[in-house]
């Protein structure tokens, strides 16, 4: 990633610590989320468990074992790592963790293949993610800072002749959806089992302001706004505003 990138990325890492450190309820969201990404973790193997885009490095309250890497050191940071291009050597690593990190690939042809080459057969990757039901697509698309990209070509693989070690800042939080809700893409899956594709309605995430926007209800309203997450996921085309995906490096 090219220098305006990076400074790009740290500010807004700077403003998510801030953020996460002031909001209560924002941490119990989180901690509920990684928990659900803990359901899927490959237990059966032996392997790093990696978190490729950390941030700020919250995963580890929940995974203690994980190693947070980043494009960027910080103090959290056990390691630098690109998603393209990782440090890890092939087959040694039983789970890949990604958290709102997917709608920053521009090329996801490129990091699944790398993905691929570093988890050891039946190792996952866990992707968490915007989900693009009528609900997510109005918050993420007229509430959002960065844009959904649902209506633009998804590039699966970087030209021959670029330098995935400079890759400019890109984000489409629509891809996801897009990508492992549908067939379209299937045939370009085929080295990968889909587990699950969980969508969740999360109005408590929502109401929360997320790291980027005001609090909508006092933290002592948190378990009412759990009720209402559990009330909305039974209709998740119109509420769901998370997505959990699942894929597993095929034993072949």
């Amino acid at each position: 990633m090219n220098r305006a990138s990076c400074k790009k990325h740290n500010i807004e890492i700077q403003k998510n610590l801030n953020c996460w450190q002031s909001k209560l309820v924002l941490q119990k969201i989180y901690q509920h989320f990684y928990k659900l990404i803990v359901e899927y973790l490959q237990k059966n193997i032996n392997g790093e468990i990696v978190e490729i885009g950390s941030g700020i490095g919250n995963l580890k309250m929940v995974v203690p074992n994980c190693l947070s890497t980043d494009i960027f050191p910080n103090p959290w940071i056990d390691q630098v790592e690109n998603a393209y291009q990782l440090s890890f050597t092939d087959n040694s690593v039983s789970n890949l963790i990604l958290f709102d990190v997917w709608h920053h690939l521009e090329f996801p042809g490129n990091a699944l293949q790398e993905f691929h080459r570093v988890l050891i057969p039946g190792g996952r990757v866990i992707i968490f993610e915007p989900d693009m039901s009528l609900l997510g697509f109005i918050v993420y698309g007229f509430f959002h800072h960065e844009p959904i990209g649902f209506f633009k070509k998804i590039k699966w693989w970087a030209s021959k002749d670029f330098s995935l070690n400079d890759a400019a800042y890109y984000a489409a939080q629509g891809n996801a959806a897009r990508i492992f809700r549908s067939d379209k893409f299937s045939k370009l899956l085929l080295n990968w089992e889909i587990i699950t594709t969980k969508r969740i309605s999360s109005i408590s995430y929502i109401a929360s302001g997320g790291y980027s926007g005001r609090k909508l209800y006092p933290n002592c309203f948190y378990p009412l706004m759990t009720f209402i997450d559990r009330l909305c996921d039974h209709s998740p085309q119109l509420f769901a505003t998370r997505l959990l995906i699942v894929i597993e490096k095929k034993n072949v």
